[in-house]
């Protein structure tokens, strides 16, 4: 290496090493830099007063969901959540049995989760997943009055998120790889408020959003909706409050409101496919909230 070549050599790797430790200098004047944990847990307990799913009623009685999941580097997530019913004969569809207090679908979960900084304070949230669902085995009558049986199925699920915004957007896209081979989409619009703290570090959160579904012909058939369209599913407004009790206990309660608005065929699915349950249930809108527990390490 010649001297002009080494001498510029050595002025990139100086303008290199001022930046970084610009860097530090500037990270030390804020506080201690948090370190990135190799292993993080998270624990969950969730009870919802139904069981819901695209906005229609897959269990009419309260349901409890806890979960478990270990993230590495802040990036690969490995986890596991079960369903169970509280009440007798709660579940998907009629002629369920006996199934209080026991499991009915244990899902394991394998995923990538990561947020990009875009710009100063707007950031990307990327989240890919693979779910196998293990449901416990029976047979159960559908809309038709057909025996079927109730098995397995996975999917893929990839959420992109926009954060930053006053109006924050989420996409949600779900592939059922085995039930019916069908696609759903969500989309999510929603402000958090901050009751107690600053919005930096609040103690005590409020979030109102509105999400609508879509799905395929396949989804839609899938769920007795229609055998032969897809279209505009389920809107959903829901307010979520989360309460920080401490560093590794957070609190969270919801309501939401849920109905087909836009497609009477859909909609009047949604009315026979609630109605398996009864009069009571034999309407296209539902009301239901829950309230949960994560802790953290």
């Amino acid at each position: 290496m010649n001297i002009r070549k080494t001498v510029c050599a050595a002025a990139v790797f100086g303008c290199v090493a001022a930046a970084t430790a610009a860097d530090e200098v500037a990270e030390a004047e804020k506080g201690e830099v948090e370190e990135t944990p190799i292993v993080s847990a998270e624990f969950g307990l969730q009870l919802d007063s139904k069981y819901m799913t695209y906005g229609v009623v897959d269990g009419k009685d309260p349901i409890l969901t806890p979960s478990a999941q270990l993230t590495f580097f802040d990036w690969a997530y490995v986890g596991v959540e079960s369903i169970f019913d509280l009440t007798k004969g709660n579940g998907k569809r009629g002629d369920y049995g006996n199934r209080a207090c026991k499991w009915t679908t244990l899902d394991a979960i394998v995923g990538l989760s990561h947020e990009f900084e875009l710009t100063d304070g707007i950031g990307l949230s990327v989240d890919f997943n693979y779910i196998y669902e293990y449901l416990r085995r029976h047979r159960y009558h559908n809309t038709s009055g057909e025996d079927k049986d109730m098995g397995d199925t996975q999917y893929l699920n990839l959420e992109l998120g926009l954060t930053g915004f006053w109006l924050e957007p989420t996409l949600g896209i779900e592939r059922d790889l085995m039930a019916d081979d069908g696609t759903y989409v969500n989309l999510e619009l929603a402000h958090t408020f901050a009751l107690i703290g600053d919005d930096d570090d609040p103690t005590l959160t409020f979030t109102p959003s509105i999400g609508q579904g879509f799905g395929d012909k396949h989804r839609t058939r899938g769920y007795e909706l229609s055998a032969d369209h897809g279209g505009v599913m389920d809107t959903t407004i829901k307010g979520e409050f989360e309460w920080a009790v401490c560093d590794h206990v957070a609190l969270t309660a919801y309501i939401a409101y849920s109905d087909y608005w836009f497609d009477s065929k859909l909609r009047d699915g949604a009315r026979a496919y609630n109605g398996a349950w009864g009069s009571s249930c034999d309407h296209s809108w539902n009301f239901y909230g829950g309230m949960g527990v994560t802790v953290s390490f």
